[in-house]
C-alpha cells in the first residue's frame, strides 16, 4: 500500500501531462488551408466582401420604382358637411371617413447619378473581394513564416541535443582521466565550459520553439497544448511538384487599388450628376368614403415632376474636383504599388537563387567539418593535437550541421515568399482564396 501510495502520484501526473500535450503532425498545405478558411483575419476579409456584396444589391433596389398602399379609418363626430354639388349634408349623419390609396412613383433622369452609383458599388465590391484575396496571402506568408522559424528551431534543438550527449561523454572521460592523472584539470574544465555553452544554446533554442509553436497555434486556432510536428516530408514533396517558378503573376492588392480607381472614376460622373435636373415619373390610385355624403372609386392619377437645385450650378464644381483628387490619389497609389511590386519580385528572385547557392556550399562544408573532426581526434588520441583542437573542431562541426539545417529551411522560406511576390502563394498549393 505504501508502494501505491507512492506511484499513484506520479502515475495521475503522468495521465494529465500526456492529455494536456497533443502531438499534431501537419503539413504547410494544411496549415495554409486552415488559416484562410478559420482564422479570425479570413473570417473578418469574407465578412467585408459579404458587406459589400449587400450593398452593392441595396445600390440596385434603386432601378425599381417606389410602390405605397395606404388606407385610413376616420370616425367623425359632429362634422358639418357642406356639398357644393348641391344642398347641405348637416342633417345627415356623417360619421366616418374612409379613404385608400396606391401610389407609383420611380426616377426617370438623375443625370445618370443613380447607373455610375451601381457601377460604383460593382468596382467596391470587386476591390473588396480581391483585397481579401490578398489578405489570405499575406495570411499564407505569415503560416511560411512562422514554419520556416519553428523548423529551424526544432532542428537546432536536435543538433544541440545530438551535440550536448557527445560533450558529456567527452567530459565523462576527461574526468575519469583526470582522476587517473592521464590529463590536466584546465583542459576537464574546458570541456565543462563548452558543454555548459551547448545546455545554454539547447535551453535557447527549446525557449523558441515554444514562442513559434504558440503563435503558429493562436494564428492557426488550435488547442493551446498542441504541439505541431512539421511534415516536412510532404513539403519537399509539394516543392517538388511546384519547381517551375514564373514571376508574371497578378497581384490582387494590385487589381484591388484598379477596381477603386474605377470607383473613383464613377464617383467622378456621381458628382457631376448634380449640374443635372431630376426628372421622375409617378401615377396613384385613391379610393374615398364619406359615410352617405360622398363616394369616390377609380380615381387614377399619373404625371411627371421635374426639380433642379440652380444652387448646384455653383456648390457642385467642389464635389468633382473633391472627386477627381480622390481618383488622382488612386493613380498614383497604383503607381506606387505597381514599382513596389517589382522590387519584391526581383529581391525575393535573387533571395531564392542565393539560398540554393549557399545550401551546396553548407552541403561541402558538413562533409569538410566531419573530416576535420576525424582529423583532429585522430591527432589528439595520439597526443598529437590539444583540446583546444579538439573542442574547436567540435565546435566548428556543429556550426556547419547548424548552417546546412537553417539553409534547407530558407530554401522553402525565399520559394515561397517568391510566389507570394508573384502573387501566386495560394496557388502553389492549388488551393482556392474563396
Amino acid at each position: 500500500m505504501k508502494n501505491i501510495k507512492i506511484v499513484l502520484p506520479f502515475l495521475f501526473f503522468g495521465i494529465i501531462a500526456s492529455y494536456s500535450q497533443e502531438r499534431k503532425k501537419m503539413s504547410l498545405k494544411e496549415a495554409v488551408e486552415l488559416v484562410i478558411s478559420s482564422s479570425n483575419e479570413a473570417i473578418l476579409a469574407n465578412t467585408k466582401v459579404a458587406t459589400s456584396k449587400l450593398e452593392l444589391e441595396t445600390m440596385k433596389n434603386n432601378q425599381y420604382p417606389n410602390a405605397k398602399i395606404s388606407g385610413q379609418y376616420l370616425h367623425l363626430t359632429g362634422a358639418n358637411v357642406t356639398s357644393h354639388l348641391g344642398g347641405s349634408g348637416g342633417g345627415l349623419d356623417v360619421s366616418q371617413l374612409m379613404i385608400g390609396q396606391a401610389s407609383v412613383s420611380m426616377p426617370i433622369f438623375s443625370g445618370f447619378k443613380l447607373k455610375n452609383s451601381i457601377a460604383a458599388s460593382e468596382n467596391v465590391y470587386k476591390s473588396q473581394t480581391l483585397t481579401a484575396s490578398h489578405t489570405k496571402e499575406q495570411l499564407a506568408l505569415e503560416t511560411v513564416e512562422l514554419f520556416a522559424s519553428l523548423y529551424k528551431s526544432q532542428e537546432m534543438v536536435k543538433l544541440f541535443q545530438e551535440n550536448l550527449k557527445s560533450a558529456q561523454q567527452r567530459t565523462k572521460d576527461f574526468s575519469a582521466m583526470v582522476e587517473n592523472g592521464l590529463l590536466a584539470k584546465n583542459d576537464l574544465l574546458k570541456s565543462q565550459l563548452q558543454e555548459s555553452n551547448i545546455q545554454l544554446s539547447l535551453d535557447n533554442a527549446i525557449k523558441n520553439v515554444n514562442i513559434v509553436n504558440y503563435q503558429l497555434l493562436t494564428l492557426l486556432h488550435l488547442s493551446e497544448n498542441t504541439i505541431i510536428d512539421i511534415d516536412i516530408d510532404t513539403i519537399k514533396n509539394d516543392m517538388a511538384k511546384n519547381q517551375l517558378i514564373s514571376t508574371n503573376g497578378q497581384r490582387n492588392d494590385l487589381d484591388a487599388l484598379t477596381f477603386q480607381q474605377k470607383a473613383m472614376e464613377a464617383g467622378i460622373k456621381i458628382a457631376k450628376a448634380g449640374y443635372y435636373p431630376s426628372i421622375s415619373f409617378s401615377g396613384g390610385y385613391i379610393a374615398l368614403d364619406l359615410k352617405n355624403t360622398l363616394t369616390v372609386t377609380n380615381a387614377m392619377n399619373f404625371g411627371a415632376g421635374i426639380n433642379y437645385d440652380v444652387a448646384s450650378l455653383f456648390k457642385n464644381k467642389k464635389e468633382v474636383e473633391l472627386a477627381k483628387s480622390k481618383a488622382e490619389q488612386t493613380t498614383k497609389a497604383i503607381a506606387i504599388l505597381t514599382d513596389k511590386i517589382k522590387e519584391e519580385t526581383q529581391e525575393a528572385q535573387e533571395n531564392y537563387t542565393l539560398s540554393l547557392k549557399q545550401t551546396k556550399v553548407y552541403e561541402l562544408a558538413v562533409e569538410q567539418s566531419n573530416e576535420n573532426f576525424k582529423i583532429v581526434k585522430d591527432k589528439y588520441d595520439n597526443n598529437l593535437a590539444n583540446t583546444n583542437d579538439l573542442l574547436e573542431a567540435d565546435v566548428q562541426q556543429l556550426q556547419s550541421k547548424i548552417n546546412l539545417a537553417l539553409s534547407q529551411a530558407d530554401i522553402a522560406l525565399k520559394y515561397y515568399q517568391l510566389q507570394f511576390a508573384s502573387g501566386k502563394l495560394i496557388n502553389s498549393f492549388n488551393l482556392s482564396t474563396k
